[in-house]
């Protein structure tokens, strides 16, 4: 019997996903458990198998092709079956175009009797740019019918469409073969180009890029938050000579596991959050939610968005071994290789972008954690000590709290508790 090879949900935020590429092609036989596909959610790319043995009858959705989470993507079963039930019933959740099409104005009386024997749609989402010798237009399949018949130049015509796209209503109210000067006259005044402003500099052409799922992710997840979150925010600075000093001896004293400053943060926030428990809890509508153990989440930039592996327990294991799972998971955050297990389900985030030289930063928090810590690069500057001027290794951190579980208080001893740790590095050891 002919079963269904569908989008999974391959992480809690993921409502879309996007077929990367078949290893199978339609009428290769296929083992139960067999990888077919790989497939890319919000976070990172999965390994698809067919939960059944069988012949790729049917493939639905081609590589690259979007889907919604549950959408028909192939169907497997006996050579010559009837599949035809099952794809009218997958149907419903074909896949979606990669851009969104954008509607234009009906083009006039005289321009739709110039195309009516060969109607297009307005916006198609291949061949949308016209290349000549010396620019290049961005140009819809309907205005570049209406320019041919009316003999108007695109070169000459100032798009009003995303990015400057030409459409139909920007040939619409042009006479055939109108010169650039009617053109212009025709159309509202463009604004002033770059070489007007700046002498010699060559004027570029806009260009879009759409949104891949993890950017829609985050665009949701972060607009969400910043408008649904009550956030406010907490900064301290740390003197942090104690921890240089702990960690240029512990990496002195070993050579397997190189302790970075993240990992030294992650086990002072462990610790501290064991102690203020709210801090590591989540608002949950009626109930606030406390968290039998505390699972840090580490921010990792990525080129086209950013993932929070999980640290999982982070408070009962030690800093070497907080380390040397920090590496593996940032390792196959970069290379796009987590399982849902290890990107989801944080109780705490940290935000570092010391590395970046950044000083002071605040973050947005990470539905439906209670708060996130932003952290900012070490700064040698001058401080006070016993009433002289020195030289200090100071670091600050921005705590964002969600208002609703976490009150100014509250945060503010979390805060102190980290603050302490991180100045008494042996601490850590208790």
């Amino acid at each position: 019997m002919a079963s269904k090879l569908t989008m999974p949900k391959l992480s809690d935020t993921m409502t879309l996903g996007v077929l990367l590429k078949w290893h199978k092609r339609e009428g290769d036989a296929v083992e139960a458990g067999e990888v077919v596909a790989e497939a890319e959610s919000d976070k990172a790319t999965m390994e698809l198998e067919a939960f059944d043995a069988g012949t790729l009858l049917k493939i639905v959705v081609p590589d690259g092709g979007k889907v919604p989470v549950g959408g028909l993507l192939a169907v497997i079963g006996e050579k010559g079956e009837d599949i035809s039930a099952l794809l009218a019933s997958g149907s419903e959740a074909a896949a979606v175009p990669s851009a969104p099409v954008e509607a234009e104005a009906p083009a006039g009386p005289a321009a739709e009797e110039q195309i009516a024997a060969a109607p297009v749609p307005d916006v198609t989402p291949a061949d949308v740019i016209i290349t000549t010798d010396t620019v290049r237009i961005k140009a819809s399949p309907l205005a570049r019918k209406m320019a041919a018949a009316k003999g108007v130049d695109l070169r000459r015509v100032q798009g009003s469409g995303t990015g400057g796209r030409i459409i139909s209503r920007d040939l619409a109210a042009m006479p055939a073969g109108a010169p650039a000067a009617a053109i212009q006259a025709a159309k509202a005044p463009a604004a002033l180009s770059l070489t007007e402003f700046i002498p010699g500099a060559a004027a570029r052409p806009d260009s879009e890029q759409p949104l891949n799922t993890m950017r829609t992710a985050i665009a949701t997840r972060m607009t969400q938050s910043k408008t649904t979150v009550p956030h406010f925010y907490l900064t301290m600075e740390i003197d942090m000579e104690r921890m240089i000093a702990l960690r240029t001896e512990l990496n002195a004293a070993q050579e397997e596991i190189k302790i970075s400053y993240n990992d030294l943060i992650v086990k002072a926030a462990a610790a501290a959050l064991v102690k203020h428990p709210r801090v590591n809890g989540s608002f949950a509508g009626d109930k606030f939610l406390f968290h039998s153990q505390v699972d840090i989440g580490l921010a990792v930039a990525l080129e086209d968005g950013l993932i929070t592996p999980v640290v999982r327990n982070a408070a009962a294991k030690s800093v070497g071994r907080i380390a040397a799972e920090a590496r593996v998971l940032i390792d196959k955050a970069k290379a796009r290789k987590l399982t849902p297990d290890e990107y989801t389900g944080s109780t705490f985030t940290i935000s570092n972008l010391g590395m970046f030289d950044i000083e002071e930063f605040s973050a947005i928090i990470n539905p439906p954690e209670a708060a996130i810590l932003a952290v900012g690069a070490i700064i040698a500057k001058p401080v006070v000590r016993e009433g002289a001027i020195a030289i200090g290794q100071r670091m600050k951190v921005t705590l964002s709290c969600d208002h609703r579980i976490v009150d100014g208080a509250t945060g503010a001893l979390f805060l102190k508790e980290f603050k302490a740790i991180l100045e008494n590095p042996a601490l850590l050891l208790l």
